[in-house]
């Protein structure tokens, strides 16, 4: 699995997105909060998406005075990659089978993207 994805709030903001297509930033936050069923604190919200972007996994665009995010197909590799991975141990894969790493199968990681995100 790549780096990027070692925070379940990435994951769970890409999950949002990939189920949505795109989706303003606050109703992000709201659909994530509702899912936690607990206040996410802004600075660390937004830093979170601030990340993805510069790591090339969400775009960012503006509308009006909103924010509006979507996957990108690094993402989305990504995030399909890590849900493999998931399935199979879910669905009682062997234990010696390798993790899917949809980065380093498709080859082609966003330019820039840092391995050590933090959030």
């Amino acid at each position: 699995m790549t780096k990027w994805l070692h925070s379940g709030r990435r994951r769970d903001l890409c999950a949002l997105l990939y189920d949505a297509g795109e989706l303003r930033a606050q109703s992000l936050k709201s659909r994530l909060e509702s899912h936690y069923d607990e206040r996410i604190d802004p600075r660390s919200f937004y830093a979170t998406l601030r990340s993805l972007v510069e790591s090339g996994f969400l775009d960012r665009r503006t509308e009006g005075l909103a924010d509006v995010y979507a996957l990108t197909d690094a993402g989305e590799r990504a995030l399909l990659g890590h849900y493999e991975w998931l399935s199979a141990r879910i669905d009682g894969a062997p234990a010696d089978e390798p993790p899917v790493d949809a980065e380093a199968s498709s080859g082609d990681a966003p330019e820039g993207s840092d391995p050590n995100l933090k959030d």
